[in-house]
């Protein structure tokens, strides 16, 4: 029997979780590998890729909102909530696919799905043992080493929260200039090269936070490869791809002939 591999792509509202989704699925589709995308938002209106699995088929962000006389936020943190009270069904649609990986897009907003014991619950009940975190930090909020490392920070959080395997991902980087692309890799590289580019900064609270930030990721290994990713030419979906083989099936690579 299959056993399907979830990936989750995770990260702050504009990041770009929902076009990386729909482009690993394209890839994979090239390679003769069939993956599903679970669209776990309830807020979405559009989409680039047409979901296989919607959890929009059993809630409604408009309809939570008008029965309880919600605002949108009261009512996303309700649709967080009532994702985990529908998850066996979700679950029991997901397996009826029989495909190598589910790509789950979680919702826009973080918070509600890490920070909320809804997100956890929902990973431990599809399948913890054969799930990835893919952390998805935006260009734009990593040009500066400060910006930089308040996104490590998130991305160590997610992962405390969630415990489970987790790479990040720099999406969107055909935005980045050349040289702004190549100081990232080195801060991704070398957190002694990050440090060094925080002191430099203006001197401020924030830079004294992030200094100590800093430290904190490189104790608890929250300072990891980064895998830079865009739309164009489907640039670092093998990557990727490789991340999770090398995972799942320890290096075995599973595309088909």
């Amino acid at each position: 029997m299959k056993e399907e591999l979830y990936i989750y792509f995770i990260g702050t509202a504009g990041s770009g979780k929902t076009t990386l989704t729909g482009t690993f699925q394209q890839w994979t589709e090239l390679r003769g590998l069939d993956a599903i995308i679970v669209n776990l938002d309830p807020g979405a209106e559009t989409f680039p890729y047409k979901p296989d699995v919607d959890i929009r088929d059993w809630i409604s962000l408009k309809e939570v909102m008008e029965s309880y006389e919600l605002g949108p936020n009261g009512a996303q943190i309700a649709c967080a909530d009532m994702i985990a009270l529908n998850i066996e069904e979700v679950k029991k649609t997901i397996e009826s696919f029989k495909s190598d990986y589910i790509l789950v897009d979680t919702p826009g907003q973080l918070e509600l799905f890490v920070f909320r014991e809804a997100g956890k619950y929902t990973i431990k009940l599809l399948n913890p043992k054969k799930s990835m975190i893919c952390y998805l930090l935006d260009p734009s909020l990593a040009k500066t080493a400060s910006g930089f490392v308040s996104q490590l920070l998130l991305s160590l959080t997610t992962n405390f929260r969630l415990n489970q395997p987790q790479v990040n991902i720099l999406t969107k980087s055909d935005l980045l200039s050349d040289d702004e692309m190549e100081i990232i890799k080195r801060w991704s590289d070398d957190p002694e090269e990050l440090y060094g580019a925080l002191i430099n900064e203006e001197a401020s609270i924030y830079r004294e936070m992030s200094e100590g930030i800093v430290h904190l990721i490189k104790d608890f290994g929250g300072h990891t490869q980064l895998i830079p990713t865009s739309k164009v030419e489907s640039l670092g979906i093998e990557d990727i791809y490789n991340a999770v083989h090398l995972l799942f099936t320890g290096g075995e690579d599973i595309m088909k002939d």
